[in-house]
């Protein structure tokens, strides 16, 4: 591995596994739609994505560890680690709808677990005891609801395998109940802050990323999380008895991420037509991709559990409204990696030339 290609493993941080997240999201949703020309090639690309993903971060992790660990005890960077944990869960969830393999789901299932009590403990604890604190508008944005996403995520995997495991349901389903009511007070709590930062302190057209996204996105797996769960347990003792509580809850995360969408519309006209902030391909857009998809997929789920068909029309304009935002984001991701390689071409054929042109730009 030459020089350049280390570096470009070293500035590939936990937030990559987004397009994973996003990719996952958008099958499963082809899937409860029964539109199989989309789901299974998704779930091919998902796959590819996340063995190459884990393979590049298995590296990092060997030659950068002290820098991974920086990013995930920080502020800014910190959040978007726990992207992996819902890309694990959620190509866990992949593999139990669309093959029904359940060992394969249980050791994703598994591993999602690990990492999110990992990820949980080592974050939290940094960031709570670190003397020198950024602001608020330096240290937060809506990429802190990944946090919310990654237990949500873990929670909606473990009630799809209680009922593949009905030896377990009873704990499995405890586990998943548990969790969702975690993600839902982490939701609470981290909206209220955000909500403050973008009511009373200035927001730059360059700070409205779409990581904001994942304020409709957090609220939409909830919804997904506890119509699941009332689907799957309404049989067990103690999901009986909280019944209505789940299902108003659920009902409240579906209603909040639907008035999200407006909103976050006009933040895009605002930030784009009106501000001209230029539209670029960058990573970060398959965390608008993802709540899309999971819309879809929540919507869906829910008119299943709480009995509502008039939804079902509304979770297919989203799947297609999801599956062609995924598409012109794949479309500029081959763009930026053909870029990226050609310049890493042009680097090798004229090293003099590179040699120059790096001084003249660091001169500058």
């Amino acid at each position: 591995m030459n020089d350049r290609n280390e570096d470009g493993v070293k500035n590939l941080d936990l937030g990559c596994f987004a397009l994973v997240m996003a990719t996952g999201i958008v099958s499963i949703a082809a899937h409860l739609l029964q539109i199989s020309l989309a789901s299974w090639p998704l779930f091919v690309v998902n796959i590819a994505s996340y063995a190459i993903l884990v393979v590049l971060t298995a590296v990092r992790v060997g030659k950068y560890l002290s820098r991974i660990t920086g990013e995930i005890v920080s502020h800014a960077y910190g959040p978007r680690s726990f992207v992996v944990v819902a890309a694990t869960c959620v190509l866990g969830s992949q593999c139990l709808l669309l093959t029904s393999n359940r060992p394969v789901t249980l050791v994703l299932w598994l591993l999602g677990v690990l990492l999110w009590l990992g990820l949980t403990y080592t974050f939290w604890t940094a960031v709570i005891v670190r003397e020198i604190k950024p602001t608020l508008r330096e240290g937060l944005d809506g990429g802190w609801l990944v946090a919310v996403v990654a237990t949500q995520s873990v929670s909606v995997l473990g009630a799809f395998l209680a009922a593949a495991y009905p030896v377990w349901e009873e704990q499995l389903l405890f586990v998943s109940l548990s969790l969702y009511l975690l993600g839902s007070i982490q939701y609470l709590l981290i909206i209220g802050l955000i909500f403050f930062r973008l009511l009373f302190l200035p927001v730059k057209p360059s700070e409205l990323t779409p990581a904001y996204w994942i304020n409709m996105g957090a609220a939409a797996i909830s919804t997904l999380a506890g119509a699941v769960l009332m689907l799957n347990g309404g049989h067990e003792h103690y999901l009986r008895g909280i019944l209505p509580f789940l299902q108003g809850f659920t009902l409240l995360f579906w209603v909040t991420a639907t008035w999200w969408i407006p909103l976050l519309l006009l933040l895009a006209c605002w930030r784009h037509a009106y501000r001209r902030f230029p539209i670029a391909y960058d990573h970060g857009y398959w965390n608008m991709v993802f709540p899309l998809g999971m819309y879809s997929t929540c919507t869906w789920e829910l008119d299943k559990a709480a009995g509502l068909p008039f939804l079902i029309p509304i979770s297919t304009v989203f799947f297609y409204l999801a599956l062609t935002t995924w598409l012109a984001v794949f479309v500029g991701l081959v763009r930026w990696l053909h870029i990226a390689l050609r310049a890493e071409r042009h680097k090798h054929e004229h090293p003099e030339r590179t040699i120059w042109t790096d001084h003249n730009v660091k001169s500058a």
